[in-house]
Order: structure tokens, then sequence, then C-alpha cells
């Protein structure tokens, strides 16, 4: 993606994180990588959904503490637990940004990381994209790049698991890891996914 040129004028966007019972240094790396790396003309605002946390400083100290961030952060608090997908609609509901951009509380943006998302939507407002997704050990802290050499998707017992890119569609590629990866699965060969 260093290579590649962005058009100047992209839609802005409304990142929601949705957490419940995140340590404290790994949401608030996850927003600080947000904001640090991110063209702040592009971030609507970011919002925090709490799936009803328990532990007392994602509250009044959590809101305390994103009063005085660079950007905007919105915390919208579920009155009872109900999920990522539930959670996620709320802040979706609550957001501004002509783009919707939806990340885990344990995950760290790269510099670059938000530009490719938003011209592919550009190109084509129907895209659904997803980045490469790198990630924050959850033994360690250690950041852990991720790969473009695999794509998320459900077994037959609904389960989440990674799978490896197809060695036809990686060749159809020619080595651009940014464009999309268009064949997945046969059961889902209409589905169009983007990794960058």
């Amino acid at each position: 993606c260093k290579t590649k040129v962005y058009p100047d004028e992209l839609p802005n966007t409304s990142v929601v994180i949705v957490f419940h019972n995140e340590a404290w240094s790994t949401l608030l790396r996850t927003v600080y990588s947000v904001i640090n790396r991110s063209p702040h003309y592009l971030l609507s605002e970011v919002i925090l959904v709490d799936d009803a946390s328990e532990r007392d400083f994602l509250k009044l100290t959590l809101e305390n503490y994103v009063k005085n961030l660079e950007v905007p952060v919105k915390i919208i608090r579920m009155e009872e637990r109900s999920g990522l997908i539930r959670a996620r609609l709320r802040g979706a509901a609550a957001s501004k940004g002509q783009v919707i951009t939806f990340l885990d509380a344990h995950c760290e943006c790269t510099l670059g990381w938000l530009e490719p998302l938003l011209a592919r939507i550009k190109e084509d407002r129907k895209t659904v994209v997803c980045p490469i997704i790198d990630v924050i050990s959850d033994d360690t802290f250690e950041y852990m790049a991720g790969s473009d050499m695999t794509y998320g998707g459900f077994n037959w017992k609904l389960n989440f698991r990674w799978y490896p890119v197809p060695q036809r569609e990686m060749d159809r590629r020619k080595g651009d890891r940014t464009l999309p990866v268009r064949y997945v699965d046969h059961i889902f060969q209409r589905i169009t996914c983007v990794f960058l």
C-alpha cells in the first residue's frame, strides 16, 4: 500500500470499537493507534461501545480520559450484555461519518491503514472491505503482524476460522497484495473481500 496513490477526497469515517471488560492498556492502545495513525480530516469520530462492562475504570475514569483526546470520542453504554453484533449496530446507529469502520478493542492500526480502505469504498459504495488484521497478543501484549495469505470465514458448525487463500487467487493477483480477493470458496463465489 505504501507505493499506491490514493485520492485526496475520501469519505470520512466513524470508527466503532466495542469492548467488554477490556484491559485499560489494550483499549487505549487501540484508540491511540486509530487517532495517531489516521489523517484527522478522515476521522469523523471514534465511538466506544461498552457492552455492559463491570470494571470501574471503564466507567467514569474512561469518560473523563477520552474528553481530552484530539478527535471526538463518544462512549455508548449498553444497559445489559448484548453481544458484539448488537453493540456494533448500536454504534453504527449513533455514527455521523460517511463510512462506518468497525475495529476490535484489542488491535493496532499501522500508518496508512485507513486510506486504502476508504479509497476502495469511494470506488464502489457497495464494497465491504477488511484490512489485513494485526493483533495484540493476549499473553504478552506484543504486536503481531497479520497475513494476506488467509481470509476469515465460517465452517458448517458456524465457527469462525482462518482459511488459506487459494493459490489460483494469489496467482491472479500477480503479487499485488492490495487487489481484492475475489474467490473465497465455492459457496461464497459472489462475495468480494478486500485485504489491504
